[in-house]
């Protein structure tokens, strides 16, 4: 139970994260970003190709925007994600969601978060398996947030369990 919630309290957290002014799901203002934001033609570009280095290691390169973009498999299915160190969770896009399978009824909608720009609705879920290269996760908590949120966010609730993480020039070094 003691888990539970603080599972529940660091979602919270890193949803409002997300919320902050000039962040990712920031809809009230798209200028002087305090906050690194994906640009908006990247994240329907392909990822760069991430490298495969030793067993259980990937290297992800930075994307023209100075972001880290992978291409992750949420229940079998692409999903693209921004690395995003800073969140504690996965947070998934409504239409990221739904390609995976995950659906909801906008009846489960709850408020999840207070950011700047207000409340944030969105669904906590567990995603069945999500996996990066050859790091599989099962039973992963997720949130779902179908409006505003412009790229699904992989946080470090999926990327302790690759271990080490490192940034070597212009890439991402994930696994050990």
């Amino acid at each position: 139970m003691r888990e539970s919630a603080l599972l529940i309290v660091a979602i919270a957290a890193f949803i409002a994260s997300a919320f902050v002014p000039g962040g990712p799901v920031d809809t009230a203002t798209h200028t002087e970003a305090s906050v690194p934001v994906p640009d908006a033609n990247l994240v329907g570009e392909p990822s760069p190709t991430p490298t495969y280095l030793a067993p259980g290691e990937i290297a992800v390169p930075r994307a023209a925007d100075g972001q880290f973009y992978a291409d992750a498999r949420v229940n079998d299915r692409a999903v693209r994600f921004l690395v995003d160190t800073g969140a504690t969770g996965v947070a998934l896009t409504g239409d990221d969601a739904r390609n995976a399978g995950i659906f909801w009824s906008p009846t489960d909608l709850r408020i999840v978060a207070h950011g700047a720009s207000g409340p944030v609705e969105g669904v906590r879920v567990e995603i069945e398996r999500i996996a990066l290269g050859d790091h599989e996760i099962r039973d992963l908590e997720a949130v779902i947030v179908p409006q505003g949120l412009p790229v699904s966010l992989l946080g470090q609730s999926f990327l302790t369990e690759m271990g080490a993480m490192r940034i070597e020039g212009d890439r991402m070094v994930l696994g050990d």
